[in-house]
């Protein structure tokens, strides 16, 4: 891993892959102060409203602004693919980001039990998606006003992509033994919050110990609240996969 600087920093970088696309994303680099010398890795996955080939409207909503009120003392390395405005593919993007996820470790060396995942909206149900995907790579998850839209028969490469999983049981099944916490606005009437509640209510039967927080006043914008308690970023930096 390069050094980590003495503040920390956002970097610009690009991926080309074999759909012939160049992936461009940013990752923000931790002060040596704040990170230590293995810092966690937290990759966030934007909304709808943030796709694009600028490389820059992904940090303007969720983790970005809270990485830059606190340049100097956030603790991670965290990782902020692009979906392309031209692509209606959700499931591309979800394959493009453990690409850009490998290449981010790769080059920046975090600690690998501690690698975290969050999202919001679009995101949110991509965060699940990811996990699993990979559901032994990530040490915790919090998705935001997200869901899980289960497989159609009609798509076996994504239905082998997740592992088998052709229900919302199925789904819950192979996350139970990952820590999640799951956020929801109760006023969200562009994801509704029964999107979360139905998530969690499967994680509980199939025995997880996974957290629900669903915030009264709050309409799809739930991740600005859910970013702002310390008691998440508590919970997130001390999770780890203890294979």
């Amino acid at each position: 891993m390069p050094d980590l600087r003495e503040h920390g920093c956002f970097l610009e970088r690009e991926l080309p892959l074999a759909d012939g696309a160049l992936h461009r994303y940013q990752v923000f680099v931790p002060s040596r102060r704040a990170g230590g010398e293995r810092p966690p890795l937290i990759l966030f996955l934007h909304g709808s409203g943030e796709r694009g080939d600028d490389n820059r409207r992904q940090l303007e909503v969720g983790l970005g602004p809270v990485i830059r009120a606190r340049m100097d003392e956030f603790p991670a390395i965290a990782v902020f693919p692009q979906m392309h405005a031209d692509r209606d593919d959700p499931g591309h993007y979800a394959f493009t980001a453990l690409a850009i996820l490998e290449h981010a470790q790769a080059e920046f060396a975090p600690d690998p039990q501690r690698i975290l995942l969050t999202g919001l909206s679009m995101g949110g149900f991509l965060s699940y998606e990811l996990a699993l995907m990979q559901p032994e790579r990530f040490a915790a998850i919090a998705p935001i006003c997200g869901g899980f839209d289960p497989p159609h028969g009609w798509n076996p490469r994504r239905i082998a992509a997740l592992g088998g999983v052709t229900t919302l049981d199925d789904a819950a099944r192979r996350l139970a033994s990952t820590p999640l916490w799951i956020f929801h606005g109760a006023r969200d009437d562009i994801v509704l919050p029964e999107r979360s509640r139905e998530m969690i209510a499967a994680l509980r039967r199939a025995g997880s110990n996974a957290r629900y927080t669903e915030f009264a006043d709050v309409g799809h914008n739930a991740w600005d609240r859910a970013y702002a308690m310390a008691e998440l970023w508590d919970w997130l930096w001390m999770r780890r996969r203890d294979w």
